[in-house]
């Protein structure tokens, strides 16, 4: 099924959540709409479902316009965070919901749902819960059961409300590629709200990042991330380091001069770029081997995992960055805290931003 949000605005009171929003899902894509709390996504989830109405713009699904459609005329499946699971019922039965209330016309005989209740455990990998309550169950496998309820009315779209954000984060990990695997297997349109970044990049065909009720990049996981749109996108999708300057000016920051950059803001109306590097885009050395690098003295030394991050301080402005290191390219320089250090930044987006 595909999904068209067309101008879509959503008021509380005096506070618009969502600002002429339009999107388009392919059928049998993936979708992660990510953003801060507050940013909007739930709410355009809950539109799509027929949870709530928009005060302007329209829902279309596979073409057919459906704003003013019940929740329960949409074919559409949900999972919530906290699963919603029926604490005295079996797994079973969970999972037998929403065949059970369908209108007599269109439920399945009972032995129907039966074979469908187990097929159903059997692709969420619980065949052995049948029998069990949720409260025998962890918290991966009561977020399967929920989604295999959701599953059982075939649903032609699949909304997924933050389902892992209740979730310890090993856990968390499995369940997304479990998802991603059981989405390449049943081809079924679906949509993800998340607030973690990791989890929109790895699971999702393509995602839709918001911020304050707006849309502010549509891409592939590879796209906003390597190519972000704005500075907000940039900032949001991971650690980066962030130079000011004029237009003229901020290329300093990043060659040598942050303090040159920034101290002519002050004066005029004119436009200065920002400029960003991630932690793992800037390479260390111990001696000067070409014009970009600048001096830092290192001051803090996280090793953890197969990363190490180090916090420096630019020699010539006192400015704190953040590098990420290979533990194997730590070992070779075999930095310690006090000493100084040449940076240079392998790769940059600059930003340019009028100023008033």
């Amino acid at each position: 099924m595909s999904i068209q949000v067309d101008h879509v605005t959503k008021r509380f009171g005096a506070f618009t959540v969502l600002n002429d929003v339009s999107l388009h899902v392919q059928e049998g894509e993936l979708v992660a709409l990510l953003g801060p709390s507050g940013c909007g996504k739930t709410t355009l989830l809950r539109i799509l479902a027929g949870l709530e109405r928009p005060d302007d713009g329209r829902i279309f699904l596979h073409g057919a316009e459906v704003t003013d459609q019940r929740i329960s005329e949409r074919r559409v499946g949900f999972v919530f965070q906290h699963y919603a699971l029926f604490r005295h019922m079996t797994v079973a039965d969970n999972v037998a919901f929403g065949l059970t209330v369908l209108p007599r016309a269109q439920r399945p005989s009972t032995t129907r749902i039966q074979e469908k209740v187990r097929e159903l455990l059997g692709l969420v990998q619980l065949q052995a819960m049948a029998d069990r309550y949720p409260s025998q169950l962890s918290g991966g496998q009561r977020q399967r059961v929920a989604l295999a309820r959701a599953l059982a009315v075939e649903p032609k779209l699949l909304l997924l409300d933050e389902p892992f954000g209740a979730l310890d984060a090993k856990v968390r990990k499995e369940l997304r590629r479990w998802l991603r695997r059981l989405h390449d297997e049943l081809h079924i349109t679906g949509i993800l709200v998340t607030h973690d970044q990791e989890e929109a990049l790895e699971v999702a065909d393509r995602v839709v990042v918001m911020h304050q009720g707006n849309v502010e990049q549509i891409g592939t996981p590879d796209e906003v991330y390597e190519h972000p749109a704005n500075p907000f996108v940039y900032r949001f999708l991971g650690d980066v380091n962030v130079f000011h300057g004029r237009v003229s000016e901020a290329r300093a920051a990043v060659q040598g001069n942050p303090e040159e950059a920034s101290a002519g803001l002050a004066d005029g109306v004119e436009e200065h770029e920002v400029t960003f590097v991630r932690p793992h885009d800037l390479e260390l050395n111990r001696s000067r081997t070409n014009p970009d690098q600048f001096e830092a003295t290192v001051r803090y030394v996280l090793s953890a995992g197969s990363r190490v991050r180090l916090e420096l301080i630019v020699q010539s402005s006192a400015q704190t960055i953040e590098v990420e290191l290979t533990k194997e390219r730590y070992r070779e320089l075999d930095l310690r805290e006090g000493e100084v250090v040449f940076v240079h930044p392998r790769h940059r987006q600059v930003f340019t931003i009028p100023q008033s």
